[in-house]
C-alpha cells in the first residue's frame, strides 16, 4: 500500500508541476495552467492531488455535472468534443474563446495522459452523441505523468479510443502531437524524436483505419523540434493566442473533411 501511495505521490507531483493551481471542480472551467518548474508544490498540495489522483484517477469528476447539464444536439446540429489534454484544455481561453458560434464542446484536462483519455471516452465523449471527435494526447505520456509507458502501450491507447468512436458510430480526428523539444516540468527529458516518431505513426492509423489526421505540428515546429517560442505561453509547449490561431483553421478543415465521410 505504502508503495502505491508513494507512487501516486510522485505522479501527482508531476502533474502540480503542469497544473499548480488546478483542482477537480465538476461543471466548472478550471484557470489556465501556470508553468513553474521552478516552483514545487507545498506538501498540502501533494496531499490534495494525492488523494484526489486516488479517488479518481482518470478525474470522471471534472465534466460530470456539465455533461449531465449540456443538452442534446439539435436537429440538424453536428456537434464536435475536442478530448485532450491541457493543450486542448487551454484552448479558447482568450479573447476569442473556443471557436465561438460553433457547437464545439471542450473536454481537455490539463496533465491527462491517453490512459486516462480512454478511460472518459464513454463519459466525456460518447455520451455527448457527437458527430466527430478531435483526439489530442500523447505529450504527457512522454513525460510520464501517470508512470512509464512504453511506445506500443501509447499506440494501444489510441487504438482504443479509435475503436470506440467507431463502434458509436463518430467521426475521428486523430491530432499530431504538438512539438516540443523538452519539458519545462521534466527537466532533463527530449521527447522531440519520439514525438515525431508517433506523429508518423499517427497519420498512418488515420490512413489504415480510413480517418482524418490533422497536422498541427508542421506548423508550431522550431527547427530543433520544439515549439517556436513566440507561439507557446512558456516558450516550450503550451501554445498562446498565436499558437491557438495557427491551429484553428487546421482543425475546422479536419473537422470539415470527417463530415463528409459515410459512417458505416
Amino acid at each position: 500500500m505504502w508503495r502505491l501511495i508513494l507512487l501516486v505521490l510522485g505522479l501527482s507531483s508531476a502533474a502540480w508541476a503542469q497544473e499548480p493551481d488546478m483542482s477537480p471542480r465538476p461543471g466548472k472551467p478550471s484557470p489556465p495552467a501556470q508553468i513553474k518548474a521552478d516552483a514545487p508544490p507545498s506538501p498540502a498540495q501533494e496531499l490534495s492531488a494525492m488523494r484526489a489522483t486516488l479517488a479518481d484517477w482518470p478525474n470522471l469528476a471534472r465534466y460530470r455535472d456539465a455533461n449531465a447539464a449540456l443538452e442534446p444536439p439539435r436537429p440538424g446540429e453536428r456537434r464536435v468534443v475536442f478530448l485532450g489534454d491541457s493543450l486542448t484544455e487551454g484552448w479558447g481561453r482568450g479573447k476569442g474563446g473556443f471557436f465561438a458560434g460553433r457547437p464545439y464542446v471542450n473536454r481537455g484536462i490539463s496533465g491527462q495522459t491517453t490512459p486516462q483519455m480512454v478511460l472518459r471516452f464513454q463519459q466525456d465523449v460518447i455520451a455527448l452523441n457527437p458527430a466527430v471527435v478531435v483526439i489530442l494526447g500523447g505529450t504527457n505520456d512522454f513525460a510520464g505523468n501517470t508512470g512509464p509507458e512504453t511506445f506500443g502501450a501509447i499506440q494501444d491507447n489510441f487504438r482504443s479510443m479509435v475503436a470506440l468512436a467507431k463502434q458509436a458510430h463518430i467521426r475521428v480526428v486523430l491530432s499530431s502531437v504538438l512539438p516540443a523539444s523538452y519539458f519545462p516540468w521534466r527537466p532533463g527529458l527530449q521527447p522531440a524524436e519520439d514525438i515525431r516518431a508517433l506523429n508518423r505513426w499517427l497519420e498512418q492509423l488515420a490512413r489504415r483505419e480510413h480517418l482524418v489526421y490533422v497536422d498541427y505540428y508542421s506548423a508550431l515546429v522550431n527547427d530543433v523540434g520544439g515549439m517556436r517560442p513566440e507561439l507557446a505561453v512558456d516558450k516550450a509547449v503550451h501554445p498562446n493566442e498565436a499558437g491557438y490561431a495557427l491551429m484553428e483553421p487546421l482543425a475546422e478543415a479536419a473537422i470539415a473533411k470527417a463530415l463528409t465521410f459515410r459512417l458505416p
